[in-house]
């Protein structure tokens, strides 16, 4: 260093000084600084210019160019330090001292000068040690203190009830102190503090000590709730009322019937729900439950599925799964046994339903499925149809998969106008804008994803579709995009082929075609071009175009890649129609056509909650999946339906997809690598559970209910279950390498439900959990570790979240200090570059970048024998090159695979090497999670993150 921090700041003076302009552009914008003395003054942010400048020139010196060089990287980290801190605070919030220096840390850290980073940390030591030797101790503000009340009023402090809020919220958890958490909220106390800003300052106080020990994220989400019980019981009685989680004990069975009635009072919630007995149900609410949720669980619901009157939540966390539980019992005979047995299995976290069957149950519109798959015609009508029925469905929280492979192609001649069509193109720009537009009720964007079959003489420009140049009107900057892909293209691709490019209203039959049916076809059209039959084609060779799509997937994230005869091959329902797309997360795949809009009805196990260190919980698993799999076929029968061939399509087939999340979790009891023969074996043995109890579970209500009116002539009545039916996909291609191994009694299932039937066309869907993992806490669907310590960010903000396995490893091996948590940061939650975290924790907790993604293909490729539908696989590749993207993709298709997703690479990822203070939720300009799907470092790709807040339609 080549400055003292006393000679920096004589040396300053050098550098340009702050002029009377430079205070102009710079005013305190009507922000306020709690100051270390409790002593609130104007925001400056003057003063963050003259603390950087003294950093760096304690650096880098105080030399002309250097001056030069400084005051303009100063000037540039300025702006974001207070864009960061204002972006989302009204005009008159109130900043800590301390959370500005934080972020000013950050920003250093952020912008990679580590050097200028330490030189600050070192002088923040410095003047703290000052304060402390002239002060002793932090003055005692708390008899100054005063709350100023909405009202004007102002109100001494009450420091007991402060006091006790935070040890209630701390108790039982061994690992947290509540003089800690204390001493951070006085920190931000200052006197006429707004009584909102107290209720917040807390929770703040505890979410900032996250990274050093996880636990902290429960004494968060309890101070949460504090403030949401003061909100709802309010809104509910009426009047003003505090009260401690011990109190609601016996107050949730006084709240509960009031909060129903309030609800149908504001003709949010269905009127049926007076009909049930709400005495009983309420003495079934279990409030120490509202004790399991961590910090970002419950901001999510607060934020996005609590019920609220004009913007104030009314309902609670344990009355919010009652509710549900209801909506899905209204047809049940005994309608409030099923309700608490439907709410005992929501609010322990076993099982969740999806977010569209969160935010609707027992309310006036119960849209409660997740996804939508249409056929797009090949006439005008048919076509903008096809875009008002994706606003229709979007408008109560579907997500849209349309299959657009009918519609002709570029230069095809259009009988009407005796002109040339224009193309799928113009029309997807349509439907992208579409899905802006409708943006469900405000709680999320629309989302929607368009599938071409590869044979499409549009397909090239279809694989455009993403990319940030070219004309924008060719441009679908917001939808997702899928190759549907033949295996007739794979098999020309290892051949090194010719692919021909067709127009389907000169080859219709070609789109409901796959197998050896579609090769047939296919090669007696390829005939007739050669022979020139065929009008609109175009000839390449299969090896180029396969390039363009892993490269456009490479650059742009999209479209993934499906495949389309696996898709059918396998399809319980192939006696009754085709499947010609999946759905906008790649998991469903049922049948579409011109008449028939599928549907399916998603929730998810959490497996974490099923597994103990000695294994799978079977007679757990086999109790959840039971249950889950009813309140699924009862989401057919209660849901509000937009358009009637949702209905009809609904309703003949019944399917349904139970997935699983907290994969990961259940890894980690188990101390089983991701990347190991024992994890590919358990993920074939933990589906296999799920796989059977499901269909059980369906034959059960088969049984009771009656089977799905398309059952005859399917797979299930020729006794050809899941596992069975990947034999006539090896008959197809001819071979196939995947282990078939069985391990439970498939034979007495097998006639079982041949004699009996099936109450769903469809049990089994793996979906990405992006939002209903996060309620739970645990790991998103089968998702690999993404990092260990990462700030994540959605909706509700930016959230420290660290792996609490890991934490709790390092602690029992005496690792976990100040120095593993800044490595950990540094290294952007990485294990492998620290030397002395042993080698198989490395391995136990290696992150999603640092496994092959081979592991993960085999892992899938041992689920997808068990599963009728198909899984939500996401991919990583580190140093990605055309070789492993080529060999990635060849090794999903070779295995049996259905479906890919997401593309993710390190080449557009980060994670902010900082202290990870001040991650204060919507204050916080820091979203370090935030993964492009774009494979390419330079490009700005509007795809998908690990947890967009635009983009979970499924879950």
């Amino acid at each position: 260093m080549s400055l003292s921090i006393n000679e920096a700041q004589k040396a300053s003076a050098t550098l340009t000084p702050v002029t009377s302009s430079t205070r102009q552009t710079s005013p305190s914008l009507g922000y306020q600084v709690i100051r270390r003395n409790g002593a609130v003054t104007p925001f400056d942010q003057t003063k963050i210019t003259v603390a950087l400048t003294k950093a760096f020139l304690a650096v880098e010196g105080a030399s002309a160019a250097a001056s030069r060089r400084i005051h303009e990287i100063v000037e540039d980290l300025v702006a974001g330090i207070v864009s960061g801190l204002t972006r989302h605070a009204e005009v008159g919030r109130t900043f800590n001292i301390e959370d500005i220096q934080d972020r000013v840390e950050l920003a250093l850290m952020r912008g990679g000068h580590h050097k200028v980073a330490r030189a600050y940390v070192l002088y923040r030591e410095q003047r703290a040690t000052e304060r402390t030797h002239a002060v002793g101790v932090m003055p005692d503000i708390e008899a100054t203190l005063h709350v100023s009340l909405a009202d004007g009023q102002r109100i001494p402090l009450d420091m007991i009830r402060l006091r006790s809020l935070i040890d209630e919220a701390c108790h039982g958890l061994e690992t947290v102190s509540a003089d800690t958490v204390l001493t951070e909220t006085m920190r931000n106390l200052y006197d006429g503090i707004r009584e909102e800003e107290l209720a917040q300052a807390p929770v703040l106080a505890a979410r900032t000590l996250v990274e050093r020990e996880p636990d902290y994220t429960f004494v968060s989400a309890r101070l949460l709730l504090d403030s949401l019980r003061r909100e709802a019981l309010s809104a509910v009685h009426g009047q003003r009322r505090q009260v401690t989680q011990a109190e609601m004990v016996e107050l949730y069975a006084d709240y509960f019937p009031a909060y129903i009635e309030k609800g149908m009072e504001a003709e949010l919630l269905d009127s049926e729900l007076a009909r049930f007995d709400l005495g009983r149900l309420a003495m079934a609410l279990k409030p120490d439950r509202d004790l399991n949720f961590q910090y970002l669980g419950l901001q999510t619901l607060y934020d996005r599925y609590f019920l609220h009157i004009k913007g104030k939540r009314f309902e609670l966390p344990q009355a919010f799964f009652m509710r549900v539980a209801m909506g899905l019992s209204l047809r049940e005979i005994d309608r409030e046994e099923k309700a608490i047995e439907f709410y005992d299995l929501l609010s322990s976290f076993d099982f969740m339903a999806s977010t569209p069957t969160l935010f609707n149950a027992g309310t006036t519109r119960p849209q409660l499925s997740s996804c939508f798959l249409t056929t797009v015609p090949d006439d005008l009508d048919g076509i903008f149809k096809a875009v008002k029925d994706n606003a229709l469905l979007a408008k109560y929280s579907g997500g849209l998969g349309n299959d657009w492979t009918p519609v002709r192609g570029l230069g095809a001649h259009i009988k009407g106008t005796n002109g040339e069509s224009q193309g799928v193109v113009p029309f997807l720009k349509v439907a992208n804008d579409t899905a802006i537009a409708v943006n469900q009720g405000g709680k999320r964007k629309g989302a929607v994803c368009a599938y071409l079959e590869t044979w499409h003489i549009d397909i090239e420009e279809f694989l455009d579709l993403r990319k940030n140049t070219g004309d924008d009107r060719r441009r679908t900057h917001d939808m997702n995009t899928a190759n549907w892909v033949p295996d007739l293209f794979m098999q020309r691709v290892a051949e090194d082929g010719v692919w021909t490019l067709f127009s389907p209203d000169e080859t219709p039959d070609l789109h409901d075609l796959y197998g050896p049916a579609f090769k047939v076809a296919y090669e007696a059209y390829e005939a007739k071009a050669t022979s020139g039959d065929i009008k609109v084609f175009r000839q390449v060779k299969a090896v180029d175009l396969w390039r363009r799509m892993l490269t456009m997937l490479f650059e742009t994230g999209h479209p993934w890649i499906t495949f389309k005869d696996p898709c059918n091959i396998r399809s319980p329902q192939g006696h009754v129609g085709v499947i010609h797309s999946s759905n906008l997360c790649t998991e469903i795949t049922l049948n579409t056509s011109r008449g028939e809009v599928a549907v399916c009805n998603l929730g998810s196990v959490n497996l974490a909650r099923h597994i103990t260190p000695h294994g799978i919980d079977y007679e757990k698993l086999r109790s959840t999946v039971k249950t889950a799999v009813r309140m699924l076929d009862n989401v057919i029968d209660i849901n509000f339906y937009t358009i009637p061939e949702a209905r009809a399509s609904n309703l003949r087939h019944r399917p349904v997809g139970l997935g699983i999340m907290g994969y990961q979790d259940a890894l980690h009891t188990l101390r089983l690598p991701v990347a190991s023969d024992s994890a590919v074996a358990f993920a074939d043995e933990s589906m296999e559970a799920i796989s059977f109890h499901a269909i059980q579970a369906s034959c059960d209500l088969a049984i009771e209910r009656g089977r799905y009116p398309s059952f005859e002539g399917s797979l299930w009545s020729r006794g050809i279950l899941p596992i069975d039916s990947v034999s006539l996909l090896e008959e197809s291609r001819g071979r196939l390498d995947l282990d078939r191994s069985t391990t439970l009694d498939w034979s007495s299932l097998r006639d079982r439900v041949r004699q009996s039937g099936m109450r769903n066309s469809n049990v089994l869907a793996i979906a990405p959990t992006a939002t209903i993992s996060n309620i739970c806490g645990v790991t998103q669907s089968i998702e690999p570790n993404f990092r260990n310590l990462f700030v994540k960010a959605n909706m509700s903000g930016d959230f420290t979240v660290v792996n609490p396995a890991l934490v709790r490893d390092l602690k029992a091996r005496g690792l976990w200090d100040e120095v593993m948590m800044s490595d950990l940061k540094y290294f952007d939650g990485s294990l492998a570059p620290i030397d002395r975290i042993p080698d198989d924790l490395k391995s136990l907790y290696a992150t999603a970048f640092e496994i092959d993604a081979s592991w993960l293909i085999e892992a899938a490729a041992r689920r997808q024998k068990w599963i009728d539908q198909a899984q939500s696989l996401n991919l990583y590749i580190t140093n990605p090159n055309g070789k492993k993207l080529d060999a990635m993709y060849r090794l999903a298709w070779e295995r049996g695979l259905k479906t890919t997703y997401y593309l993710r690479a390190t080449s557009a990822t980060h994670v902010e090497k900082s202290t990870l203070k001040g991650t204060d939720g919507k204050l916080n300009a820091v979203q370090a999670s935030s993964i492009a799907a774009s494979m390419s470092a330079v490009s700005e790709s509007l795809a998908c993150s690990i947890d967009n807040p635009d983009c979970e339609a499924c879950q």
